[in-house]
């Protein structure tokens, strides 16, 4: 050992410590020897443990000041690890195993699989996980910083002192690891890293971390989710089975801080244990098929609504612990709920403790901001024509649906991914290889993503939020999509609310608004999606959004809903939207549950309730979402009157439903419309009933078809249609 060696490795700057430290053979005369050496910098004195040789502690002689000891014994070592005794300044004493008397633990396959990109369940691996070695259990953390100089792991149990456990270098592909013996789950810990140029050392939380310390805290928390029973294997196997593309869709986006809160405990958030008990069965009881978290990975700031991960394998804290995540995502399962989750593999923040500048270089982004910053959020954008990046975005999306059984994954931003110019102005972009606007590696990153998750999580889905022209989101990769399951469908969205938005008395020239998002509609599998984004910044809640006075603003937003579950396309609403809050959405306060002591309040949740129950009845409403022969005009031409009628038809084309939509405050009587079958026609559901708050203007439950060929059709209905109203009718 040279001066410069032992230099190095007390004031932690060597980067390769199993040199010195640990057990090494020497050459003394014809009996091999063993020196075995340790750095603990709080010792006063260490001695030795070699148990299974039944001999007495070996005193360890000081070769450094600052903690360096040395013993030398003789050879061969046994099998069992040896120990050392160690006395502190204070007297104290304690035993221990050393962390560099086990051998690496990483496979070369690993390492192969790690450098080509092909790592997919890298998260078995990476990060800190319980392991048992030669009989003795402890963490093995394993980190990828490939341009630092020296990796430590620091916590509590090491007075977060980075020169006490080194990590080793596994050569090119960047990977360090180390085994620390008689560390336990809930540990606290960082990894100190030393960058390659001349810097101070960087605190970094753990990019796999399974938990995290609640903000503004920020270390990393070991924790092994192996032990949690699983209750749902029924929900499992049934929805491997099912193809979401013809099954009811109706999804419950939620905001988990702020659903509910309580108010008499300091307006503090729900726990998962608590949602678990509340959230699940309300949206039970209303009727949804799903729920959609939005994104429940650790956040530093509450102001971001957690589109700012940090942690891309970590619950966040603020509800409670990841076994208390399971037991939420096992209580919906059980009812018969499928909890979706928003993942946002678009940027991620440049908090000092995250991803940004992790080994002291751009290492999970680029360093030239036309690439590698958001303008728009002001954060980082991934690289994604680095493999090791791409990796740890799969193995992101892949850990939440095999550790939690998520059901799909929305994914935040898409547009952003696939745009090298988003959100730039000309001179603030580089094009592609090609010349292009495209990014190639986010492409790569998203069918690979869709192929994988389709592939291993049979019944799961992926629902991209992208709002540009870019062809085939969800159509195969295999025809040269992305492989989405669906796409938001934004510009329905945006042409709703503006059509809604006008005083009935100018919907006539507006008609076009209502009818145009059928030219597209089966361009691509749509989700129709009233969002978060849509009531907030100053937008107003939906109910705000409507024209007119109390009584029309209920009546239009009926309308609004009828519409859209009657329209082909799977649904989505926010929370809140169900019984018509009246103020923006504020992730800090609850949502106004008070309101629904008002009926007016109550109908519109039992209208949103009873529209659940109809379109997961009627096959007719869902089964043939995405493609021409589940939908049909009847009319569309009656501008005038705002008035549209349609008919949504099952596989089974003979089971179909007619929807008769009136955008105006006037009732018509004896309104024409024409019809396929001759019969009763049962009024399935009408949104002006008096139980919603209406009027109770409509068909008396229904009416017989008349022999008078209309809108192209044998046969006709004269329907009353109620004002500001949706109507649902069935010939049985």
């Amino acid at each position: 050992m040279s001066d410069l060696s032992l230099d190095q490795l007390v004031q932690g700057h060597h980067w390769n410590p199993l040199a010195i430290l640990g057990a090494h053979p020497m050459a003394q005369g014809s009996s091999p020897t063993i020196a075995i050496r340790c750095f603990l910098p709080e010792a006063k004195n260490v001695a030795l443990l070699l148990s299974e040789r039944g001999r007495q502690p070996i005193p360890m002689t000081r070769l450094h000041e600052a903690g360096l000891f040395e013993a030398i014994v003789p050879g061969p070592l046994g099998t069992s690890p040896y120990r050392f005794r160690v006395t502190n300044h204070e007297g104290q004493v304690s035993e221990r195993h050393d962390p560099y008397g086990f051998p690496p633990l990483l496979t070369d396959f690993e390492l192969h699989l790690f450098a080509e990109g092909t790592f997919f369940k890298a998260y078995e691996t990476m990060g800190a996980h319980l392991r048992t070695v030669q009989g003795i259990v402890g963490i093995h953390f394993v980190v990828w910083a490939p341009n630092a100089k020296r990796v430590s792991v620091v916590g509590e149990f090491n007075q977060w002192d980075g020169r006490r456990h080194p990590m080793t270098n596994r050569g090119s592909t960047g990977l360090w690891e180390l085994f620390i013996p008689e560390l336990a789950d809930n540990t606290l810990y960082k990894y100190e890293i030393l960058p390659d140029h001349q810097g101070p050392p960087l605190l970094k939380a753990d990019p796999y971390a399974i938990a995290s310390e609640l903000r503004p805290k920020t270390a990393s928390i070991v924790r092994t989710l192996t032990q949690y029973q699983w209750k749902d294997q029924s929900w499992m196997m049934a929805r491997a089975q099912q193809d979401p593309l013809v099954r009811p869709v109706s999804i419950y986006e939620v905001h988990l801080g702020s659903w509910m809160r309580i108010p008499e405990e300091g307006n503090r958030w729900l726990t998962y244990s608590e949602l678990a008990k509340k959230l699940v069965p309300y949206v039970k009881y209303m009727g949804y098929t799903h729920v959609e978290l939005m994104p429940i990975t650790e956040h530093p700031f509450d102001g971001s609504w957690g589109y700012q991960t940090t942690g891309y394998f970590s619950v966040t804290s603020r509800h409670g612990s990841p076994e208390d995540f399971m037991a939420f995502v096992d209580t919906a399962h059980q009812a018969g709920v499928g909890v979706l989750m928003d993942w946002t593999p678009a940027h991620f923040p440049d908090d000092p403790h995250g991803l940004a500048q992790f080994d002291g270089t751009h290492l999970y982004d680029h360093a030239d901001p036309r690439l590698g910053y958001h303008p728009d959020w002001h954060s980082r954008i991934f690289n994604y024509g680095r493999v090791e990046v791409r990796n740890f975005l799969l193995n992101s999306a892949l850990f939440w649906l095999d550790r939690y059984h998520i059901d799909g994954l929305r994914v935040d931003a898409v547009a952003s991914m696939l745009y090298l110019d988003y959100g730039r102005k000309e001179g603030e972009w580089i094009p592609n290889q090609f010349g292009g606007h495209e990014n190639i590696g986010a492409v790569t990153l998203l069918k690979d993503l869709n192929v994988l998750v389709h592939r291993d999580f049979p019944g799961a889905m992926t629902i991209a939020e992208e709002s540009t022209h870019w062809p085939g989101v969800s159509r195969p990769t295999y025809v040269g999509g992305l492989g989405f399951t669906f796409k938001w469908n934004m510009g329905w969205m945006h042409d709703m609310l503006g059509y809604f938005g006008h005083d009935p008395v100018h919907r006539p020239f507006h008609q076009n608004q209502i009818t145009f998002g059928l030219l597209y509609a089966f361009n691509e599998n749509f989700v129709l999606v009233l969002s978060h984004d849509e009531v907030v910044h100053g937008k107003r809640s939906l109910l705000d959004k409507m024209p007119g006075d109390d009584w029309q603003r209920f009546a239009n937003l009926r309308a609004l809903y009828a519409f859209m579950y009657g329209h082909p396309g799977k649904k989505m609403l926010f929370m809140g939207g169900e019984f018509g809050q009246w103020c923006e959405w504020n992730h800090d306060t609850s949502l106004e549950w008070h309101l629904c002591e008002f009926e007016r309040h109550v109908g519109l949740q039992r209208f949103v309730r009873d529209l659940n129950r109809l379109y997961r009845q009627e096959p007719a409403l869902h089964e043939v979402d995405h493609d021409w022969t589940g939908f049909q005009w009847v009319d569309f031409h009656d501008a005038i009157h705002s008035v549209i009628a349609f008919i949504r038809r099952a596989k089974d084309q003979g089971n179909h439903i007619l929807c008769v939509c009136n955008f105006t405050p006037v009732p018509r009587y004896n309104y024409r419309i024409g019809v396929p079958d001759e019969g009763y026609y049962s009024e399935l559901l009408n949104s002006d009933a008096s139980v919603y708050g209406g009027s109770n203007v409509g068909n008396f439950g229904g009416l017989h078809t008349n022999a008078v060929p209309f809108h192209g059709m044998p046969h006709s209905l004269a329907v009353t249609l109620p004002p500001l109203s949706v109507l649902f009718l069935k010939r049985i």
